[in-house]
């Protein structure tokens, strides 16, 4: 395991390299510039040079990338143009919502998708399972900025249920901190939920075919026990695989979310950030969302790997 752990941790690093480099270089090429963003519109052509040239925008574009390579090893990822802070600070102080939005949506999402897709699994071919493969398409098919919106206008506008929009940090106590987070959090977890429950669907039909499921139900042994002792370990893998890469799409896919409901996590702070051309924020955001799923899909990797040791000898092959 430590071997496989080892060799799992060493695939990171050309590819966090490659991201940085990739980042780094989409940022500088993209038109405009922070210059232009802080002097206005009415800027002199020599005002915006020396502003660029107090930034470092002048230097070569492999010695730009050095410098910044170099501060993040060392966990400096520079300074916000517009924020006069540390970009380190800015994400830190919006991660923690982000953070919050995701674990709940995951949440959501499996307390929704684990049961139906066993039902939808176990009744497969019938009625049950018709209606669930109906709502699990409608979840996949309804973009998630419109479930958010009809939400908001039912449980918010109509209801009054839940706050329209906003935020509520966990110093405010949890009822304040979930009751703000509940409407986002539903609106990105079943769209999650619609995959996952497809995925467990499909993996416990295909695990109630193997023989060890076969045999215990020729033993005897009651449905309930065959289904969780037998059909959904065979069928983890797949669905744990699932879950991790729906977690790490909930981190990266907050933006819209966020931006509906107010709330200020990362897809807000990129946001403002590439509206002012904030390159230092924007660089650090994505770096650190990129990095964010790699560890999510390290973590993914090893723990199938302590799950089935047949995990291990298939990420050698």
């Amino acid at each position: 395991m430590l071997k496989y752990t080892l060799k799992r941790i060493g695939a990171m690093v050309p590819v966090m390299l490659i991201i940085s480099v990739v980042v780094f270089l989409i940022i500088y090429l993209t038109p405009g510039d922070p210059a232009s963003s802080m002097l206005g519109m009415e800027a002199s052509a020599d005002q915006i040079e020396r502003v660029n040239d107090s930034l470092g925008l002048n230097e070569p574009l492999p010695q730009r990338y050095v410098e910044w390579m170099g501060g993040v090893l060392t966990g400096d990822l520079g300074d916000s143009y517009f924020m006069r802070q540390p970009v380190t600070q800015a994400i830190a102080e919006h991660f923690g919502p982000t953070l919050s939005l995701a674990l709940l949506a995951q949440l959501i999402a499996l307390l929704i998708a684990l049961p139906c897709g066993v039902v939808a699994a176990l009744k497969h071919g019938s009625r049950t399972d018709a209606v669930l493969r109906v709502v699990a398409l409608l979840g996949v098919a309804i973009p998630g900025f419109l479930m958010a919106l009809m939400l908001m206008w039912l449980f918010a506008v109509t209801l009054r249920v839940f706050p329209v929009a906003g935020y509520a940090p966990l110093s405010k106590g949890w009822f304040s901190h979930l009751r703000y987070l509940a409407l986002p959090a539903i609106s990105l977890g079943c769209v999650q939920a619609a995959l996952l429950m497809r995925m467990t669907r499909s993996s416990v039909i295909e695990a109630m075919q193997l023989d060890c499921v076969k045999t215990a139900r020729a033993k005897g042994i009651s449905e309930v026990r065959v289904v969780l002792a037998h059909a959904l370990r065979n069928a983890a893998l797949p669905i744990l695989t699932s879950v991790g890469y729906s977690f790490g799409a909930l981190i990266t896919g907050t933006v819209v979310t966020e931006a509906i409901f107010n709330i200020p996590g990362l897809g807000q702070l990129v946001t403002s950030s590439i509206e002012r051309r904030d390159y230092p924020v924007i660089q650090g955001v994505l770096l650190v969302i990129a990095l964010l799923n790699s560890v999510i899909n390290l973590a993914v990797d090893l723990a199938c790997g302590a799950f089935d040791p047949r995990a291990r000898k298939w990420g050698d092959a």
